[in-house]
């Protein structure tokens, strides 16, 4: 039985409770068989339930051969002179009367009779099939309500403390939504924007076709100076048209200065041969927030247009007017769409707003650029599959004591994910860093007492490698404890027994503190060789040439084993002016005939006793 059917029933069943029901012969009607029900509130209201039609079988008097006779049609009319008469044809048509019920009276009529009024009307039912004409209700849909989760956006049908897909814990929000009765409401923008948005290809292309003519630097939009090729790298290149970029990082990192910046280099266009417009829209900060910060970094171009709105459509709209280059939007959580269930911000406003921001990148051939926010765990806030919509994901990290900024690729569809830009940030915004390799060095003094316990490392970071500063500090006679910062914890304390296991050295009655310069965080093993050596330094007192860096990883034998990148690695400390680098035995003969090595000094050890051998040893 369908959902209609139950409808019609359901209000036929409340008529007869409501109603008492009386049993009368009427002589003006031909069918003796009617009922007639009399309302209790109001006794001169009536209702009368018969039959218009009778359905014949064949053998039956006065039946015919071919004679189709019409299926029973059931009506409900009143008799009370205020109330007009319904007739309804047997053949289910209307019979062209004023007075006549069409099948829109039932949707009315059904929601008058539960709400208990007295005057109701009621529409046609057919008999036979149990269909049920016109039986939804007047009414809003019902709301559905479901549990997402925040971070991979996985629905539940209730709350649960741990989500199924992720497996993460207290992340799932609460969500509501209304079924309208199956109409698409806000969902896509309106019609008046979508007129002007240019239609994609019909028909599949072939690939010849597509890249006929178009070389690859006519894929990328060109960042000039040293800033913006520091960001091209990170991009791929440089900015391709069509691409949709988001960028996120944590507050007052400068993930607005960084937008700002590529925008004025796009709105100048030196390598473009004209000026571009670009669109900047804040949901954040008005115009004059955003011309007080360009002012300060002496941004003056008049292709620049600021613009303060929430509406994804109203965006839409105030870009097919100015025609930009590009369109950055800050942020990503603060804009809404008309018609979608949610604040800004929330996981189906995160959701649908990126998809429509999508949609007119693609179209339009506009790159777009989004700033979104971070939540506690350092990714960014919204549901998971936002980093899956966009095409390239950029990270914008820094510590708040230090004036360093790393961008960093995390997804990229034109480019490697390996990529590493290094800026520093200045009063006058980011500026490039020309030798990032040495930015984490401290100053060094070769005649001083005080470098026992210094070691210098080479790490690796994306494609980037740099060479950092670790220091030792060995104090016997107290208690036996090891600080360290920068350094994982386990790490430190497989080094210091393996020191004193496979070295011989004997630091068990030594309190050791464990420093990396400059805050950077240790992660990589090809620092356990620097670790190692700025121990054996303090703890010796024999301080280590300023000229010297470490490679390698240790096992727990003792034993050098090689880390990746050799080359790379070596070719940094050669640029940075060291002469001798310590490495494993394993890399020293591949090492030594490569170009540009000629004046370094490669020393291959294959255990920790060697190494101390070669370092520490009076000249």
């Amino acid at each position: 039985m369908q959902v209609s059917d139950m409808r019609a029933l359901r209000a036929i069943y409340t008529q007869h409770r409501l109603l008492k029901p009386t049993t009368t012969t009427h002589k003006s009607l031909p069918n003796p068989s009617l009922i007639s029900f009399q309302s209790l509130q109001n006794p001169t209201f009536s209702r009368h339930f018969h039959s218009t039609g009778h359905l014949r079988r064949p053998g039956e008097p006065n039946s015919t051969p071919g004679d189709e006779e019409p299926r029973p049609v059931w009506s409900v009319f009143a008799r009370s002179p205020a109330t007009p008469k319904a007739s309804i044809t047997s053949g289910g048509g209307e019979s062209g009367s004023e007075n006549e019920m069409g099948p829109s009276s039932l949707v009315s009529a059904v929601s008058e009779i539960e709400k208990g009024k007295a005057d109701r009307s009621v529409g046609k039912v057919k008999s036979g099939t149990g269909s049920v004409s016109g039986a939804s209700k007047s009414g809003k849909g019902k709301v559905k309500t479901s549990w997402v989760c925040s971070d991979c956006g996985e629905a539940h049908g209730q709350w649960m403390g741990r989500c199924r897909s992720c497996g993460q814990y207290n992340t799932l929000k609460q969500f509501s939504e209304r079924n309208d009765g199956g109409k698409a409401s806000g969902i896509g923008v309106s019609e008046k924007v979508r007129s002007w948005l240019p239609r994609g290809e019909d028909q599949p292309v072939p690939l010849s076709d597509v890249n006929r003519g178009i070389s690859w630097k006519d894929r990328r939009i060109p960042l000039h100076g040293t800033f913006g090729k520091e960001v091209a790298t990170v991009l791929g290149g440089g900015i391709v048209p069509g691409s949709l970029v988001l960028i996120g990082g944590d507050p007052g990192v400068g993930k607005s200065t960084l937008v700002l910046q590529i925008a004025a280099l796009i709105a100048e266009g030196h390598e473009l041969g004209k000026a571009s417009r670009v669109l900047y829209v804040s949901g954040e900060e008005s115009i004059e927030q955003i011309g007080s910060r360009a002012d300060r970094m002496g941004i003056e171009t008049e292709d620049l247009f600021l613009y303060s709105s929430t509406d994804i459509e109203d965006i839409f709209e105030k870009s097919q007017s100015i025609a930009p280059q590009a369109l950055i939007v800050d942020s990503i959580q603060t804009v809404y769409l008309k018609g979608m269930a949610g604040s800004p911000g929330g996981i189906v406003q995160v959701k649908e707003c990126t998809s429509q921001l999508l949609h007119f990148a693609k179209r339009t051939n506009i790159p777009v650029f989004l700033i979104g926010h971070v939540n506690k765990s350092g990714e960014i806030a919204g549901p998971r599959v936002l980093e899956h919509i966009v095409d390239s994901v950029l990270y914008m990290e820094g510590e708040k004591h230090s004036s360093c900024r790393l961008l960093r690729s995390v997804k990229n569809r034109f480019g490697s994910t390996d990529e590493l830009g290094v800026f520093e940030m200045s009063q006058s915004g980011l500026q490039a860093v020309s030798n990032p390799g040495g930015m984490f060095l401290g100053e060094q003094f070769s005649d001083s007492e005080y470098l026992a316990g210094i070691a210098v490392a080479v790490t690796m970071d994306g494609s980037r490698s740099f060479l950092i500063e670790i220091q030792a500090l060995c104090v016997s006679g107290q208690a036996v404890l090891q600080q360290v910062n920068g350094i994982q914890a386990g790490r430190a304390s497989m080094i210091i027994s393996v020191l004193a296991k496979q070295a011989g050295l004997k630091l068990q009655e030594n309190a050791i503190y464990l420093n990396v310069v400059s805050g950077v965080m240790l992660k990589e093993t090809a620092g356990d060789l620097a670790i190692a050596a700025a121990i054996c330094s303090s703890f010796l007192e024999f301080p280590i040439p300023n000229s010297t860096a470490f490679i390698g990883e240790i096992g727990l034998c003792g034993e050098l084993r090689p880390v990746s990148a050799m080359d790379k690695r070596i070719n940094t400390v050669a640029k940075l002016g060291y002469k001798t680098c310590i490495v494993p035995k394993s890399t020293e003969k591949s090492l030594r005939g490569t170009p540009g090595f000629e004046d370094m000094k490669i020393i291959g050890c294959k255990n920790l006793k060697e190494v101390i051998n070669n370092v520490f040893r009076s000249n």
